[in-house]
């Protein structure tokens, strides 16, 4: 079924006990980052969504109980001559991860299909061309074993603008607030239009798109995590393997029996 943003815009702002389901699902994806480590193997969860949308805050508590040895957050912001030299996939083949090792990306590769797309920094032939390059690429991390989480998050205008008033409101909050929040807000439109030919061109049975409703931010946060464990959960091993022997047999000679 084509993804429609509209059919996740409605909603009721989150009623549970949210500290009680945020623990317990944080718990729950510490342990998939230990079956990461103890099963070699590897993933990569990306986030794109609008301005103010949510992304940092659920990639704050998604990362909140994990051993920073084995993930990585990249923020993505604009290539350098460096990387604007080669083919735009380089720079995120460079932040692929290793096995044991979970890659978390704000932002990502679909720059080329959304921002760089409306901006006009790719060429209408580049972007064209780039949903077949991505759907390659993610085909060929997924044939090695890497599992792919892909979220985007969804607020309304309306939440968008009210979110951006409060944090130019707030002191310690405005700095994250640029020309290019108001740059993105008026050409909303022309996204949305992106938007709907990524998601037909990109959604993937090896790597699907998941909309989150981000309006309410417990509620997104909490749907958030839950289908990031679900999708890992249906890829990673969750059985504790057993000590080494050799390890065993060491502690037998240090605490006896």
């Amino acid at each position: 079924m084509a993804i429609n943003l509209a059919d996740h815009e409605a909603g009721k702002p989150f009623a549970g006990d949210y500290a009680k389901e945020l623990e317990a699902l944080q718990e729950r994806l510490s342990r998939l980052l230990v079956a990461h480590v103890v099963h070699r193997k590897r993933s990569v969860i990306l986030f794109e969504g609008w301005d103010a949308s949510g992304k940092g805050g659920a990639i704050q508590r998604l990362t909140a109980k994990w051993d920073p040895r084995h993930f990585e957050v990249w923020p993505i912001s604009a290539p350098t001559d460096e990387e604007k030299a080669r083919h735009f996939l380089w720079r995120f083949w460079k932040r692929l991860p290793a096995t044991r090792e979970i890659a978390v990306f704000d932002r990502s590769w679909y720059g080329r299909v959304l921002v760089e797309r409306v901006e006009g920094y790719a060429s209408e032939a580049e972007w064209r061309r780039a949903y077949d390059e991505i759907n390659e690429f993610e085909a060929q991390q997924a044939g090695d074993g890497t599992t792919i989480v892909k979220i985007f998050l969804h607020v309304t205008q309306d939440v968008q603008d009210q979110r951006l008033k409060a944090r130019l409101a707030h002191p310690w909050k405005r700095w994250k607030v640029g020309p290019e929040d108001f740059r993105n807000r008026e050409k909303r439109s022309a996204y949305l239009a992106a938007l709907r030919e990524m998601f037909a061109h990109n959604d993937t049975h090896w790597a699907p798109w998941h909309v989150v409703n981000g309006n309410d931010k417990k509620a997104a946060r909490i749907a958030v995590l839950t289908t990031i464990a679900e999708r890992l959960e249906s890829a990673v091993p969750l059985t504790p393997p057993a000590a080494p022997p050799a390890t065993e047999e060491l502690a037998r000679r240090a605490f006896g029996g």
